[in-house]
């Protein structure tokens, strides 16, 4: 198995929405955040990673159709280079809704979730998402908004420019199935477009934030 799909976008912006699409028109499972804390064997592999260790992707990716989501959205150039057939979609947002739904979570979450999560995994991938992204993505500075909306838009123009049209998605999950399935070339189901994960969901699965 082999990624078909990468996820460029940012955490917040829909991918976990994103995943179930995915998931449902037959591009899954799709790794996500969720799957990383989930798996002592996937926290290996990220915490590695966000020390600068050298990556096998297929290995990481062993048994996964589709990729959204940090902590591998970080990765999205080399991702799209070493599964070169794959399609990648940049997920986005309003950027004011963007920073405010990330002050909610991911911020705190990484930041005090990796010393009081009483559940060691999710201490492990608490700390794997500060290092990766709180230092990394946005070089320690996630509580400056300015910068933070800065970095949210040069993220979206060079993925854009990066990656060749007919390749990419530029997608906000608000705009439902169809734009999602025409790129995918699959069937539009019969179902509502799937959402969750919240900041309320999300607070709600994080005793230390609530």
């Amino acid at each position: 198995m082999t990624l078909k799909i990468i996820g460029a976008g940012f955490g917040r912006t829909g991918t976990h929405s994103l995943k179930t699409a995915l998931e449902i028109l037959g591009f899954g499972p799709c790794h996500h955040m969720y799957e990383v804390r989930r798996s002592a064997e996937q926290i290996a592999y990220w915490t590695a990673a966000a020390q600068g260790a050298a990556l096998d992707w297929d290995k990481i990716f062993a048994g996964y159709t589709a990729q959204v989501d940090w902590p591998a959205a970080y990765f999205w150039q080399d991702l799209a280079k070493h599964f070169p057939l794959a399609k990648v979609i940049l997920t986005h947002r309003d950027p004011e809704d963007w920073y405010r739904s990330v002050e909610g979570t991911i911020l705190p979450s990484a930041e005090i979730g990796r010393t009081q999560d009483p559940d060691p995994m999710g201490r492990a991938g608490s700390d794997i998402a500060h290092q990766i992204v709180v230092q990394k993505v946005f070089d320690g500075r996630m509580h400056d908004k300015a910068h933070a909306l800065r970095v949210f838009a040069d993220h979206l123009a060079y993925v854009q420019k990066v990656i060749p049209a007919e390749r990419l998605l530029t997608y906000d999950v608000r705009d439902g199935w169809d734009p999602l399935c025409d790129f995918l070339g699959v069937d539009r189901p019969d179902q509502a477009f799937p959402s969750g994960n919240s900041t309320a969901d999300f607070r709600a699965k994080k005793p230390y934030l609530t």
